[in-house]
């Protein structure tokens, strides 16, 4: 911007010959005064009006062009837009014409929906149930279930199996104060196992009642089964130390009394009785386990359950 008043142009600004009164050229050499004969003509003053027309004619056809180029510019684009909606409606017009095949299939009958009865899959039997109560647990019960083959691998440990038994009269295979809380509980049947590896002997006893309720009673007993000797195990764990353990699953508790079979006694260093009882007790948990297992299995895949 400028801060005063703009001075008026020059209308003939821009012509060729800026100066609308060129200074005059002498043409020729000068006259010779002295000469005689006719005198030189003077040149002809060019006519400023048909220049100024000439500058003006030139200035309207650059204004027709850039007019003329503007209008060519937006037919250009208007062309491009117009073709871009051509392309859309042929597209939409494709689009519909494949959607029609989809149409007349939704018009088809489609096939009633199933039912469902509200009678929902009962959930499998938990084997814990087959192993509560007697009513239930009516698989064989014999020392060959319990204790089955003549040997016993458990953890990377071998034992040989040497002698088992049977009774019904619980209290005879026990002592102490398992004796008398067996008897109180309702003790039906006590099965025994002795197994032996390297020094160690393990009896384990495994003792049967009509419900869980009874044999939970005896889980925490200070337990007390009998050595069972036999097969070479002459004598064990009588009037010496020994260890041992008791539990219960079930309607079923389990014992067992573990030490040297020479029946000498062992010592709080000792580890190889407390580990042949802890693996003893704990197939004897598994064979318990195992039944339930079993005895679920079979209900479910018999056709009345």
């Amino acid at each position: 911007m400028t801060d005063g008043p703009q001075q008026p142009q020059d209308p003939h600004q821009g012509f060729p010959g800026n100066n609308p009164f060129p200074p005059y050229q002498q043409q020729g050499p000068p006259p010779a005064w002295n000469t005689p004969g006719p005198a030189a003509p003077r040149p002809a003053e060019p006519d400023w009006s048909a220049l100024a027309e000439q500058s003006e004619a030139r200035d309207r056809r650059r204004k027709l062009l850039f007019v003329s180029g503007g209008v060519l510019a937006v037919a250009a684009i208007a062309g491009i837009v117009a073709t871009a909606v051509v392309s859309s409606n042929h597209s939409s017009d494709d689009k519909k014409t494949q959607a029609g095949p989809s149409a007349s299939a939704s018009e088809e009958p489609l096939p009633p929906q199933p039912t469902f009865s509200d009678v929902s899959i009962p959930p499998p039997p938990n084997p814990l149930d087959f192993i509560s109560t007697a009513k239930k647990d009516t698989a064989p019960l014999t020392t060959a279930t319990l204790f089955p083959g003549k040997s016993l691998l458990w953890q990377s440990h071998t034992y040989a199996k040497t002698a088992t038994t049977r009774t019904t009269h619980c209290t005879t295979a026990a002592a102490g104060t398992l004796s008398t809380v067996l008897a109180k509980n309702g003790c039906r049947q006590l099965f025994r196992a002795t197994y032996v590896r390297g020094t160690v002997a393990v009896t384990v006893g495994i003792a049967i009642f009509d419900n869980s309720a009874s044999a939970a009673k005896l889980k925490n007993t200070a337990a007390y089964i009998r050595p069972l000797n036999g097969g070479g195990v002459v004598d064990f764990c009588h009037a010496v130390n020994c260890r041992f353990t008791t539990n219960a699953i079930g309607r079923y508790a389990y014992f067992t009394t573990a030490g040297l079979k020479n029946n000498q006694t062992i010592t709080e260093a000792d580890t190889a009785a407390k580990q042949a009882g802890t693996d003893i007790s704990d197939f004897a948990f598994n064979q318990i386990r195992q039944r339930g297992i079993t005895q679920a299995g079979a209900a479910a895949a018999s056709p009345t359950n």
